[in-house]
């Protein structure tokens, strides 16, 4: 979520020194850096269960997965972005404690504030990631999940889950129950 901006540049190195040590985490987009706000109780639940349902599915298969605190690094644009949940399979990703450079699948839980922010700018920002083939919004309001899948022409595809629905993330071949995701969250019945 962004909320406020500095008015100087700063270079992305000078940005990833300061945020080792910054209590407050701050987004990056071109020498800008922009203070993120807390989150609610559900979307840090909803955020937790997917992150433990990736982490165990993923386990043994060389594939990571990172929550809230890891950088996303998008070179060609000279942004950093802190994905609510990121999995990268790319080795290369192993050379930086950091960032990520290479993940397949980001996922965004939305609210009132970040919504237009997560489906707009910061969706096209995100395609400019080679590696990038899954964005995922989810809703903490209701039970909503909407999966956009880069398919073989390199066109994004929007494939939604209701409640009821069994959830399907293809770039990690990852099947769940949408109730899974929402567990312990009190959401609006549809």
């Amino acid at each position: 979520m962004l909320t406020s901006q500095y008015e100087y540049y700063l270079s992305p190195e000078d940005y990833l020194e300061a945020e080792k040590t910054s209590q407050i985490k701050h987004e990056y987009i071109d020498g800008q850096v922009y203070a993120m706000a807390g989150a609610s109780d559900a979307h840090v639940t909803i955020t937790g269960n997917l992150f433990v349902l990736l982490r165990n599915h993923l386990r043994g298969s060389g594939c990571r997965v990172y929550m809230a605190e890891m950088k996303a690094r998008i070179e060609a644009i000279n942004r950093y972005y802190y994905p609510d949940v990121m999995v990268t399979c790319d080795l290369r990703d192993k050379e930086s404690d950091y960032f990520k450079s290479y993940p397949c699948l980001i996922v965004e839980v939305l609210s009132e504030s970040t919504e237009a922010f997560d489906r707009g700018k910061k969706f096209s920002d995100y395609r400019h990631l080679d590696s990038f083939q899954e964005y995922i919004l989810i809703s903490q309001d209701t039970m909503n999940v909407e999966c956009f899948r880069r398919n073989e022409k390199g066109r994004w595809e929007l494939y939604p889950y209701e409640q009821g629905q069994e959830i399907h993330l293809a770039s990690v071949n990852f099947h769940c129950p949408i109730t899974a995701i929402y567990e312990d969250v009190a959401i609006m019945q549809s």
